[in-house]
């Protein structure tokens, strides 16, 4: 298959789980608005949906694609199988495990919520969610196996379910029941659970299709490859999804701040779509390839590579990350500002939003040179990366909170994402892997002239057109999107070649 097409693959089911979870989300502000309820599921659903997040955007892919592609095709086969199984009887202790002890998780979660039984209806909803883990991390492991034999087709298409599933739920409970904001977030929680396991269904079906030469199941056995991939699978998981532990950790911050949590969270969906795509494109795509690459002790190739797939990713998020600052409000205002959701939610998700997008760029340059780690096997590299930027968002947030409130948190976010990043330099540097070349500069320069124009013209545009509704939203959207796509052409940010490079075979 190739590049374009395993891409355009990757970046569609990518993007159409975004866009479904974005809608997921705004149906969500619609249902609970911004309020105690709405601060305890999305305390509760935060857990869920950060693991999900994390194995669904191939955060154990690091870990798993390089063991399994030095062995031969049945050893490969069999080490998949125990690696199933091993995970599959370990979630489903730790599921028992946190549906005993869901209250002092709930505590842990957003320690805040302590009035009018908010923290029990973190427990319930930390319940009724959690099962979720199971399921898509299974999934997750298929979907790698999947992707090392070059079939992108279910493991792009079945995240979808879980967002699909969810914008059901929320459709039947607004239009066909009357129900009060508790059991409406009940009935979303049991949902959650519901939905990825039909995930894991589809990926299962996918993976029955090639039989015993892709996964042979039997009673796992322990070996050494076994346990270094168990011994690896922490440090993978807690780098791959730094940038959500991040969040996690503001979370719990914001939990004390009146409708803190539920701001964070809305504009938290909005910021990730742009570094979703790249991150799903990075582990499905770019590792497999740098893993080859190290194997046959390419070093100048895995920099070259590097280097061509840091323009990209900048391609994408510098603009996104400015048209985010400068449409903060009418976004914000556009998408959530409806039913339960009042306006002075939609100017604190504004606030929040904007800060947040300071840092995208940054978390996107993570997302892209981990990896490079992950693919020559510094995993400690990687996670005392990640280690950094967790404890530049905690000093950050704690910092800023008190003075700013959730946009102070926010602005610690960008702040460890920015130190994320650097810190996952200093380790390439190390390695002997941070190889910028003079294409990267030249590159990254006409794309900042290019944003600069967008920058400007969206400014201007904001100030000419009413934003009160969202056909202006899309107008400047798409006016945004038709100004930095004339100013890329016309600097060189993106060329003639560009497009003819993605054409070549894998």
């Amino acid at each position: 298959m190739s590049l374009i097409r395993s891409s355009l693959l990757v970046g569609f089911g990518s993007v159409a789980s975004r866009v479904l979870g974005f809608v997921r989300d705004v149906l969500f502000a619609q249902a609970l608005g911004a309020g105690p309820v709405a601060d305890a599921f999305l305390a509760a659903f935060r857990l869920p949906n950060l693991v999900r997040r994390v194995v669904g955007e191939g955060g154990l892919n690091p870990a798993l694609v390089p063991a399994l592609s030095r062995l031969e095709p049945d050893e490969a086969a069999a080490t998949a199988g125990d690696v199933l199984g091993v995970f599959g009887i370990a979630l489903l202790a730790l599921t028992g495990l946190v549906e005993i002890g869901a209250g002092l998780i709930a505590f842990l979660l957003a320690p805040g919520l302590r009035d009018d039984g908010t923290l029990a209806l973190v427990a319930l909803y930390t319940r009724l969610s959690f099962p979720i883990v199971l399921c898509v991390t299974l999934a997750s492991i298929g979907a790698a196996l999947l992707n090392m034999r070059g079939r992108f087709g279910a493991t792009a298409l079945a995240p979808l379910a879980v967002n699909g599933g969810l914008i059901l739920t929320l459709v039947a409970i607004e239009t066909g029941f009357s129900l009060p904001l508790v059991q409406k977030a009940s009935w979303l929680a049991a949902a959650s659970s519901l939905a990825g396991l039909i995930q894991l269904v589809i990926v299962a079906a996918a993976l029955l299709q090639d039989g015993p030469s892709l996964v042979r199941f039997r009673w796992p056995r322990w070996s050494p490859l076994m346990k270094s991939f168990l011994l690896a699978g922490f440090p993978v998981l807690a780098a791959s999804g730094a940038v959500q532990i991040f969040f996690l950790a503001a979370t719990q911050i914001a939990s004390f701040w009146p409708s803190g949590i539920a701001w964070l969270y809305y504009a938290e969906r909005v910021m990730q779509l742009p570094l979703g795509l790249m991150a799903a494109l990075g582990s499905s795509l770019l590792l497999p390839e740098l893993a080859r690459r190290y194997r046959a002790g390419e070093m100048q190739a895995i920099a070259a590579a590097q280097n061509r797939a840091l323009e990209a990713a900048l391609l994408l998020s510098l603009p996104a990350a400015a048209a985010l600052v400068i449409l903060a409000r009418p976004m914000s205002a556009v998408l959530f500002e409806r039913g339960a959701f009042e306006s002075s939610d939609a100017e604190g998700t504004a606030l929040v939003l904007a800060a947040l997008s300071l840092g995208l760029p940054f978390a996107t340059v993570a997302k892209v040179l981990s990896q490079s780690l992950f693919a020559c096997g510094s995993l400690r590299a990687a996670l005392m990366a990640a280690i950094a930027g967790l404890v530049l968002t905690v000093a950050g947030a704690l910092a800023l909170a008190w003075p700013l409130g959730p946009t102070g948190i926010a602005l610690g976010v960008s702040i460890g994402c920015l130190g994320h990043a650097g810190a996952v330099v200093v380790g390439l540097h190390r390695f002997g892997l941070w190889q910028p070349d003079r294409a990267l500069t030249v590159r990254l320069m006409r794309i900042a002239a290019a944003v600069l124009v967008m920058g400007l013209g969206l400014v201007a545009a904001v100030r000419l057109i009413p934003q009160d509704g969202a056909l202006s939203l899309a107008a400047l959207c798409l006016g945004g999107l038709a100004l930095y796509a004339l100013g890329a052409f016309a600097t060189g940010a993106v060329s003639r070649d560009d497009w003819a490079s993605l054409t070549k075979n894998a």
